[in-house]
This record gives C-alpha cells, structure tokens and sequence, in this order.
C-alpha cells in the first residue's frame, strides 16, 4: 500500500520522478501505463516511478490535487514539471520531459 509520506519521500530523493494515478475500473489506464513505462525506460534512465491506485489509497490523490484517472506527474528535482489528466499521448508527455531532463542530469 502507498502513502503520501512514501512518495514524497522518493520524490525528495530522486531526480525524476514519475506518480501515475489510476484505477483497475480504467481500461485507458491500463493501456497507457505500460507504454509510457517503455517510453521513460528508453529515453530516461534516471526515471524512478510510483503507482497510486486511487481505489485503494484514496488520500493520496486529493492530496496531489488529482481528480481524474489516468493523471500523470512528473517531478524534477523534486519540484512539479508536468501535469496530464486523461487525454494525453505519450509523445506528448516524453516530449515535455525531454529537455528539462536533459539538462538536469547534464
């Protein structure tokens, strides 16, 4: 089970961080993630990622202000840099990534 103190605690002491939020009720959750994962995996070797099942723990995506499913985070040196809630590509959230990324772990 996650908690908000375990995933601020990997967003402090990571550089990039990764918390998808989703539900197994969500047919475009389940689709999405493991290709975003492939994505990070390929293209940012630094990427540590967290999953939130909103189902299960259900404080934690109030506390990130997350109220739609899939929602994807991305934190960068421990500060928020992207924000994308259900309609997203994932060309679109690697390329938002990519620079900032490149020159933090540069």
């Amino acid at each position: 089970m996650q908690t908000i103190e375990n995933i601020n605690k990997t967003i402090k002491e990571n550089q990039a961080v990764m918390v998808y939020f989703s539900a197994p009720t969500c047919s475009v959750c389940h689709a999405l993630k493991p290709k975003l994962l492939q994505e990070l995996e390929k293209n940012f070797h630094e990427f540590k990622v967290e999953s939130v099942d909103i189902s299960v723990d259900e404080d934690i995506a109030p506390h990130f202000s997350v109220y739609a499913i899939p929602t994807v985070l991305i934190f960068l040196a421990g500060q928020e840099f992207v924000r994308k809630s259900r309609h997203m590509s994932v060309n679109e959230v690697i390329e938002e990534i990519r620079r900032p990324y490149e020159i933090m772990i540069s």
